[in-house]
């Protein structure tokens, strides 16, 4: 892809996403930057994108729907990944950030248990 096509798809100038719970796919295409039948053909390509379908089968993304398609224009558009390898990042992607996450809880609890052990062992040595 040319540096000005990727330049026209940077995620630096999208809108902020309002604080509201259901999104029309036009206000998707709108606040992604992605028309709307290219939302629609991600929706079969990436299963985590699975938008609510109420009355008429229309459409109803949700908060985590539109920081998907941000993640998913953003792999494809900027850094270059084909759909298969966008998709294959988005699975490991989550699994990385749980990891990471679970490691610094146990890294807090750990730095509690030994200023407990250190509390308890200062006064021990007092009585």
């Amino acid at each position: 892809m040319s540096q000005a096509k990727r330049k026209r798809y940077s995620g630096k100038d999208l809108p902020p996403i309002p604080d509201k719970r259901y999104f029309t796919i036009s206000e998707v295409s709108y606040l992604c930057s992605v028309k709307a039948y290219v939302l629609r053909y991600w929706e079969q390509e990436f299963p985590p994108l699975k938008p609510v379908k109420r009355r008429g089968n229309r459409r109803y993304y949700q908060q985590h729907d539109v920081l998907l398609v941000r993640q998913i224009k953003k792999l494809l558009y900027e850094d270059g990944f084909t759909i298969e390898g966008a998709r294959a990042q988005l699975t490991t992607a989550p699994v990385a950030s749980k990891t990471t996450k679970s490691n610094d809880v146990v890294k807090t609890i750990i730095a509690d248990l030994e200023g407990l052990l250190q509390n308890l062992q200062a006064d021990l040595q007092a009585s």
